[in-house]
């Protein structure tokens, strides 16, 4: 068996070439043929470089028994001298000669196994043809690489990306791809089109397509025929070997070639580089302005506190507020998110593409945003608080306003009449118990005008608070207020004049009605009790708790039970009365039955008494449904702190969780990545639980609720503390696959990783995911970094520190951190490796022209420097030289954006 050791192993042939020629010969997929087109390729393989020395052989399996070619014809190959051979022709001799071949193959890292001399000294083709197809793998094809892959993938790869153009050419493997003879000619004209005329090719001439390529190759290349165009065709599965030996020598004369392809490579990638860096770079400009614009024009908005100063209005702007925190804010949320998270990848690709850091346009830095977005939620919070406040005063405004025009209602009704009735001179006309009477009466008048001077400083108070909590129809009620205080002074004035004439008269008229008397003073304030309990039982009122509430319906009940005493009292002045109509009845008194004191009746007091009596059973229903209000209310509390209780700490859970994550104190980074993605799906599983929440917080709102002793959580907190948790997830998640990407394109290992990250946690005492200045040096020196306490020293660290806090903000994060520790230690390209190239796909010109990009590098990718290069003013340009050097340096300096 034949093994490579030192090299790695390019396909099964390597590892055991006679026994994978054994197991296809007992599964029957070997083909006979195979022997055949092999014998004839490594034949001229050998032959391609005997000639070097002036020989060649004919026979492989004879030609090399006595060792001596062999030995000549790795001389040829490796470049050095073997031990000298026995001259000798005896069989021993030859023997020797053949250890000494064997023994320099097994000195180039070849292990041969199930092989000796002894074998190839008989001509045992079949060993003869392993141990040259040994050397062809060690010699010939063992060192190419394309991208990383063994050398039979490595060589396939570059025969696909050579022949890709090319129409009717699809090279998948080393038997049947290269049987139409395409292949071949695709491979000639892609380096050299003088020499092929691929457009006249046709794939129905497979027999002419491969000649052609054979011709043009020995006669151009100096690559001799190696492969039979009639063995391809007629084999149904053309060998691998003699193909992919005969591929090689392709390769091999295009070497020059190769390096140009590969300086394209490097080219091509560092340009996706610099394309998607600026294509983030629109993309973070593009969302930064589309965001602050919609913050600026949103601000006004929230700082407006202008409306109608009616209910109505206030309740509009609050239900306009509340589509704007479930419709218009959650996408600018994710869009602030988004920003974030593209701002983090591209600071990290530039940093591991070797590009300086991206400043963004003056006023779109991360921290503006932050600020504007910190500015938003402020006026958000407080715009909302208004809103609130705005409604408690303006139910308070609609309470009073109705109050005053229920009183008001009452006085003026009251009024009615009177300034007449002060103003009459019927005293002078009467008898004297007709003087009397209408002296006393003017008495009880003014008891009962004393007992309303409380309600006019209520209306006057009333209309002063109104005036004072702006109410928008402060001018009606001003003017209202101010007729009925005219019109009391008036009221007064006229009093006082009617009384000092009643007085005048008194001294001439001297009789008393006791019984009339008696019923006017007592009916006077039975009637104003009266009247003023049925404003007390119709009075409207406001309250915020069952507490509240409780204490009208208790002080409702204790008035009831006043009810008992006022009845005696309505029954002894109605009394009064029946004994006046009893006396006149049973005396024939003309006219008395008129009481000249009062112009109440019993029968005033009566329907009042009967109205007072229905009004108790109305305020009983009317508290009763303010009681259930206020219990329902108080169930819609309890509602809200128990979700609310239980959403709160949940939020902060979480938070902590993903906090505990970014740490790094989680497994792998895949671990935390996975991890971070489940929290990021229970989030938004636990979504509707947030939704629930805020259908019960609108209902409170609805229900004029304004405080809540069974929670510390509101609305605003928990909507807070909910966008801190997807934004903080988000961000994680974007550091952890930053940390990825670091990882990955530096090639440090999980175990450095992990003591990076063990280091910075330790030292990152409060969790907060980044270091002080102070705790950055000591993490470095637990690191093993080197930093002296000198004045030396102190220039070295403020040396790091701009390098991993290039803004100044004071601290270290963990991704900046890490991106230090690796960076030095890490084969990143640069400018000078750019220029390199392009150098090479110039040919050692100091410009490059646009036919030979275009010629070289993928079609985008070759207009993308064709656009951007600046013209070459050096000296010996020709017209459309390009002048790729500065465009090299300019990759790794500052962005035009």
């Amino acid at each position: 068996m034949i093994q490579t050791d030192g090299y790695g192993s390019i396909d099964p042939f390597v590892d055991g070439y006679m026994e994978q020629e054994e197991e296809w010969e007992r599964e029957g997929l070997l083909d006979p043929a195979w022997e055949k087109q092999q014998k004839k390729t490594f034949t001229a393989w050998c032959n391609s470089h005997l000639r070097k020395a002036g020989t060649g052989i004919e026979n492989i399996e004879e030609d090399f028994r006595n060792g001596l070619k062999l030995m000549l014809l790795l001389e040829v190959i490796s470049g050095e001298t073997l031990p000298k051979p026995d001259r000798g022709k005896m069989r021993f001799h030859k023997i020797a000669n053949v250890n000494k071949a064997l023994d320099f193959i097994a000195s180039k890292g070849v292990k041969l196994v199930s092989i000796g001399a002894e074998e190839i000294v008989d001509g045992n083709l079949k060993m003869t043809l392993g141990m040259i197809w040994t050397i062809i793998l060690r010699f010939a094809i063992q060192d190419i690489s394309v991208e990383e892959m063994t050398a039979k993938e490595g060589l396939l790869l570059w025969c696909q990306r050579k022949t890709a153009p090319y129409k009717n050419v699809n090279v998948q493997n080393f038997h049947l791809s290269f049987k139409d003879g395409l292949a071949f000619c695709a491979l000639i004209h892609r380096h050299r089109p003088d020499l092929i005329d691929y457009s006249r090719l046709s794939k129905d001439n497979p027999l002419e397509n491969l000649n052609y390529a054979f011709d043009v190759a020995e006669k151009y290349l100096d690559i001799p025929r190696m492969l039979d165009p009639d063995d391809l065709q007629n084999t149904a599965m053309p060998d691998e070997r003699a193909v992919m030996t005969y591929v090689s020598s392709y390769y091999h004369c295009f070497s020059g070639a190769q390096k140009a392809e590969t300086a394209a490579n490097r080219i091509c990638k560092v340009l996706k580089v610099n394309q998607e860096n600026e294509r983030l770079m629109e993309e973070y400009e593009r969302l930064a302005s589309d965001l602050l614009e919609w913050i600026r024009r949103t601000m006004p908005w929230l700082n407006s506190r202008q409306t109608d100063n009616s209910l109505a209005g206030v309740q509009k702007k609050l239900e306009e507020y509340r589509t704007y925190r479930r419709k218009h804010k959650p996408p600018r949320v994710e869009q602030k998110a988004k920003l974030e998270t593209n701002f983090n990848t591209l600071q990290t690709k530039l940093r591991l593409s070797n590009r300086p850091a991206y400043m963004p346009t003056e006023g779109k830095m991360v921290s503006d945003i932050a600020n504007a977005w910190k500015g938003l939620e402020g006026a958000e919070k407080a715009f909302e608080e208004w809103l609130l406040s705005e409604m408690m005063r303006l139910e308070r405004l609609e309470h009073l306003a109705e109050k005053f025009r229920r009183k008001a209602d009452a006085h003026e009704e009251w009024t009615r009449g009177k300034e007449e009735m002060l103003q009459s001179q019927d005293f002078r006309n009467c008898r004297l118990n007709e003087l009397k009477a209408l002296k006393k009466k003017h008495e009880a008048f003014e008891s009962d005008l004393a007992a309303h001077q409380d309600r006019v400083e209520q209306i006057a108070a009333i209309a002063q608070e109104l005036n004072t909590l702006d109410y928008h129809d402060s001018v009606t009620v001003n003017g209202r207020c101010q007729r009925i205080c005219d019109q009391w002074d008036r009221l007064g004035a006229l009093t006082q004049r009617r009384r000092q004439a009643l007085d005048d008269a008194e001294r001439i008229m001297e009789k008393i009605d006791i019984l009339h008397l008696e019923f006017a003073k007592r009916a006077a304030p039975f009637n104003n009790w009266l009247d003023g309990t049925r404003e007390d039982l119709v009075d409207i009122f406001i309250v915020h708790t069952v507490e509240e509430i409780q204490g009208l319906i208790d002080a409702h009940s204790h008035f009831k039970a006043t009810l008992g005493e006022a009845d005696k009292e309505y029954q002894s002045i109605v009394g009064l009365v029946r004994e006046v109509e009893s006396i006149v009845k049973q005396h024939q008194i003309p006219g008395g039955l008129e009481n000249p004191y009062t112009t109440l009746t019993a029968h005033d007091l009566t329907r009042k008494w009967g109205d007072v009596r229905q009004l108790v059973p109305q305020r009983d229903a009317t508290l009763q449904a303010e009681l259930r209000k206020q219990q329902n209310n108080e169930m819609l509390r309890r509602q809200f702190a128990e979700k609310a209780n239980a959403v709160g700490p949940w939020i902060e859970r979480q938070l902590d969780a993903v906090t505990a994550i970014g740490m790094g104190l989680h497994g792998t980074l895949e671990d935390q990545l996975h991890r971070l993605k489940e929290y990021e799906q229970g989030v938004y599983a636990y979504k509707p639980h947030i939704e629930e929440l805020e259908k019960i917080h609108q209902a409170v709102q609805e229900s004029m609720i304004f405080e809540n002793r069974y929670t510390q959580y509101t609305m605003e907190t928990l909507r807070v503390g909910w966008e801190q948790l997807l934004t903080s997830i988000n961000r994680n998640i974007n550091e952890v696959e930053n940390q990825i990407l670091t990882r990955d394109s530096k090639g440090i290992t999980q175990e450095q990783l992990n003591e990076f990250r063990s280091s910075f946690n330790h030292f990152d005492k409060n969790r907060t995911g980044r270091l002080a200045p102070d705790e950055f040096k000591s993490c470095l020196v637990s690191l093993g970094y080197s930093i002296g306490k000198d004045r030396q020293g102190d220039i070295d660290f403020q040396r790091i520190l701009a390098v991993v806090d290039p803004n100044s903000t004071g601290y270290v994060h963990f991704d900046a951190f890490l991106d230090f520790m690796t960076r030095e230690s890490t084969d990143t390209d640069t400018a000078e490796q750019v220029i390199d190239s392009f150098r090479i796909l110039a040919a050692d010109k100091p410009y490059i022209l646009p036919d030979e990009l275009r010629r070289e590098l993928p079609p985008d990718q070759a207009e993308y420097c064709i656009q951007r290069m600046p013209p070459y003013k050096g000296p010996g340009g020709v017209p459309g030289a390009l002048d790729y050097m500065s465009f090299s340096t300019a990759l790794y300096g500052e962005s035009d954006l």
